[in-house]
């Protein structure tokens, strides 16, 4: 379709459609998220990516459940409503991992929350009670990873496909910019929305009664709702066949029976090509929050002035769902079109010189390759981080970095998202190189540092943080403005202990790293790591694991942050339960100070050995 030029902002209201002389939009994007036009908020890269196309686009920005008003004040889309609860699953943004609501949204203005529970289910049910015979399509991370029946941590007990559930015709997971074009081109030319079944990157459902009658060669069918529900092992069987078909290339079409419905998933979307990567990035995005807003949307601060350079993540950490929703293939920008970018964010008269990131999921995977992925896909018997075949020159990342530093007006720019250390030479010209675009801090993950911790999470092994560890204190030495190694940890994954954690405690103490912060695990839908959690077995080894609960999960939180007194309890506690009262006293190797050391030996006398 011929190209539309785009506007200052997408519509939210309309009188802005009236300005942009547009009686009814294509596309209407509801969101749980504020919006805000910057490439990292989904409705603004999807809706200014469909409005190149050819496709007007409006945006519903969080509405209120309980107004129709907030949804009937737009006329009705042409095509389809496009329904997101927003760039973090609802769930995870309204609730902390122990399950208590927060009490403020990043995403929202003033960060005031605005998101309703299970927000994709309610936008979907307002919108078709209001508008029951206009195509509903849902996306975004809290439906992608919700397609197949799957572990809901807030109930805590299997759900079904979110499809099963919602009032909706099609399901876009994944990244959706290639699969929402061709879906408006399909209906924009005449068709059907319940006759679209073959778009790459996208589950659809089909009667029971029909499905039997369906053809669809070269598919596979995983265990069925109920038998996951009722079986541990099926259950992790499906979650294997699922995680085993996620490439473009060589993943097949994956069925799934619930009871009054059966899931289809169509293969996943091919990754975008650089040119088309560079064309999505160098959309006009205003970088602000929409002018109607009367407070700023703090989830905009960190990013307004970083920079995506690329896509997917091959690390393949178990608790994460960046492969089963970005992929593992990595796709890259051209270096000229980030310079491009940045040149333009230094024009902005708001701009103070810095540049709070060039990254992606993991930093330093820019620009990787492998000669399999375009003609095979990515291997799933092998991990692309340790596979020879594997094109990784951390060079390109770092010179991208350099030659962003000369642009005028650019006096720094720094490394925001996390390293992935295991990729970085032990070299201290390498180190050097980073260290000069980092600020104070250099953020990298290792998680745990205990081998079956860290094989759980299929972390490489705790060798391999020590040794890049000793590599940036070397780094360090000589300098008048030190830097520090800032590490992401997790504590309450499956397979660990508290043991493990108390490791971890000791381990952190002898190195002087005191994280300021620790992610409690939390089960997310299709990960390997809630696959554990949900069923108590290792789906890739078939094997038991030790599945941390509620009380431990917060003793073992709380071990971590072992000099905070109002974590004194439960560190005293674990340490008890791990029978290591050498860890209690004034001494250089404690972690806790007890004025009632009496206490303590009685119940180690006591429990021994039970």
């Amino acid at each position: 379709m011929e190209h539309i030029r785009q506007p200052p902002f997408l519509p939210v209201s309309r009188e802005e459609l009236t300005a942009l002389q547009i009686s009814r939009p294509d596309i209407t994007i509801v969101s749980g998220d504020a919006y805000v036009d910057h490439p990292s908020f989904a409705a603004a890269l999807l809706g200014r990516y469909l409005w190149n196309t050819g496709f007007t686009v409006a945006i519903i920005p969080q509405p209120d459940p309980k107004d129709p008003e907030t949804i009937i004040h737009l006329p009705p889309p042409r095509l389809f409503f496009a329904i997101s609860g927003g760039s973090v699953d609802s769930m995870v943004s309204n609730y902390t991992p122990a399950r208590k609501r927060r009490s403020d949204d990043a995403y929202s203005p003033g960060g005031k929350p605005k998101r309703p529970d299970r927000a994709v289910l309610v936008y979907s049910d307002l919108v078709h009670r209001l508008f029951p015979d206009i195509p509903l399509v849902i996306g975004g991370i809290e439906a992608s990873l919700r397609r197949f029946a799957h572990y809901d941590y807030w109930s805590d007990r299997i759900r079904q496909s979110i499809l099963a559930d919602a009032p909706v015709d099609l399901l876009v997971y994944g990244m959706g910019e290639l699969a929402l074009h061709t879906l408006a081109e399909k209906l924009s030319n005449g068709g059907k929305i319940r006759e679209i079944r073959d778009i790459p990157g996208t589950t659809w459902k089909i009667p029971p009664k029909e499905y039997r009658d369906l053809n669809l060669p070269g598919s596979i069918e995983i265990p069925s709702f109920k038998n996951v529900s009722d079986n541990n092992n099926d259950f992790c069987t499906a979650h294997r066949i699922i995680a085993e078909n996620q490439d473009p290339i060589s993943g097949k079409t994956i069925i799934q029976r619930h009871p009054k419905t059966v899931i289809v998933q169509n293969h996943p979307a091919r990754p975008l090509t650089t040119r088309e990567m560079d064309a999505l990035y160098g959309l006009p995005f205003k970088r602000r929050e929409h002018p109607s807003y009367p407070m700023p949307v703090p989830a905009l601060n960190p990013v307004r002035f970083s920079i995506i350079s690329h896509r997917g993540c091959y690390g393949n950490c178990h608790f994460c769902a960046i492969s089963m929703h970005q992929g593992k293939i990595i796709q890259s920008r051209s270096s000229a079109s980030v310079l491009a970018e940045i040149k333009e964010i230094a024009g902005m008269k708001e701009f103070t010189g810095t540049i709070s990131d060039i990254g992606g999921p993991s930093a330093n995977m820019y620009d990787d390759h492998c000669n399999r992925w375009d003609k095979q896909g990515a291997c799933t018997d092998r991990e692309c981080v340790t596979c020879p075949s594997l094109k990784h020159n951390i060079s390109s990342y770092l010179d991208l970095l350099d030659k962003a530093t000369e642009i005028e007006r650019v006096r720094h720019v720094f490394i925001g998202s996390g390293l992935r250390y295991d990729l970085i030479p032990m070299d201290p010209v390498v180190m050097k190189r980073i260290c000069d675009h980092i600020s104070g801090q250099m953020k990298v993950a290792p998680e745990h540092i205990v081998p079956s911790v860290m094989k759980h999470m299929n972390k490489p092994d705790g060798i391999v943080f020590e040794q890049f560890r000793q590599s940036f204190e070397d780094s360090q030495a000589g300098k008048k403005r030190r830097q520090y190694l800032i590490p992401y940890l997790m504590s309450g994954h499956p397979g660990c202990t508290i043991y493990d954690m108390i490791t971890l405690a000791e381990y952190l103490r002898d190195t002087k790293m005191y994280p300021e912060q620790v992610q409690d695990f939390t089960p997310t839908p299709l990960t390997i790591s809630t696959c554990m959690y949900a069923t108590g077995l290792d789906p890739v080894t078939g094997k038991p694991v030790h599945v941390p609960k509620e009380h431990e999960k917060r003793i073992q939180r709380a071990i971590l942050h072992w000099k905070d007194p109002a974590n004194h309890h439960f560190v005293l506690e674990g340490i008890r339960a791990a029978q290591r009262p050498d860890l209690i006293g004034t001494g250089d190797k404690c972690l806790i100070y007890s004025e009632k050391k009496e206490e303590i030996r009685p119940y180690f006398r006591k429990n021994r050995h039970s």
